[in-house]
């Protein structure tokens, strides 16, 4: 059944929404600062492209199905070929209705949630299909490490390799998202793999313009000194 339709067909049989999550310790919101201060969603967004069928969302509910026991919240989770209407629409991400699992899913380290993350989540993650589950730790002292990364082979998580390039850079590649996840002196970076650069931002492509723009009126000097 197609994407498509298994979402007319929720609309039409299950109009409810999932209650909002409940609001966070102050202590669980580092996920602000390493990874939406950063923009890394809208980066991601347009790096992906698609955005008709591509979620990169956090801060909702994803479960199951309607009354399944385990609901959990991540910090970012991806999701591509579904239907971010009906993601809207349901105030979360019902797995059922959808069709699949997300295909990705990041939790960012607090005090709060730290064994959480590596517990719980890991294994509801699993149970839930999602085919790589990531911790990043800006400081590695509250997960244990500083990245860590999980591929699905069959119903249980196996650890990724992760790469030490320095005391202070380590790395791991996803699949799923073809992207390399890069911990650099506590910040998260989104790499592609074909540059080794990160994935474009506003301010990389600000700085680039204004490069191209500095190069026209360079030449454009030239050129009337030249005439003169």
């Amino acid at each position: 059944m197609s994407t498509a339709n298994a979402s007319s067909q929720s609309r039409t049989t299950r109009p409810f929404r999932l209650p909002d999550p409940p609001e966070r310790e102050w202590d669980d919101l580092t996920s602000f600062d390493y990874v939406y201060e950063p923009g890394s969603p809208l980066h991601l967004n347009r790096h992906f492209g698609r955005p008709e069928s591509t979620l990169v969302k956090a801060e909702k509910w994803i479960v199951p199905y309607l009354g399944h026991p385990s609901y959990r919240v991540p910090d970012l989770m991806i999701a591509f070929d579904v239907d971010p209407e009906l993601y809207d629409d349901q105030n979360g991400y019902v797995i059922s209705d959808q069709g699949k699992p997300p295909d990705f899913v990041l939790e960012v380290a607090s005090r709060s949630t730290a064994t959480i993350d590596i517990i719980d989540k890991r294994r509801d993650y699993a149970e839930f299909g999602i085919p790589e589950y990531w911790r990043f730790d800006h400081t590695g002292e509250l997960h244990g490490a500083r990245l860590a990364g999980d591929r699905l082979v069959g119903d249980r998580y196996k650890p990724l390799q992760i790469e030490e390039l320095s005391p202070d850079v380590v790395q791991g590649r996803s699949d799923v998202l073809n992207l390399i996840l890069r911990w650099d002196h506590g910040d998260l970076h989104w790499i592609d793999p074909g540059t080794n650069k990160h994935i474009p931002t506003f301010d990389a492509e600000r700085e680039g313009r204004l490069a191209a723009e500095a190069q026209v009126r360079a030449l454009q000097d030239e050129l009337r000194r030249l005439k003169d």
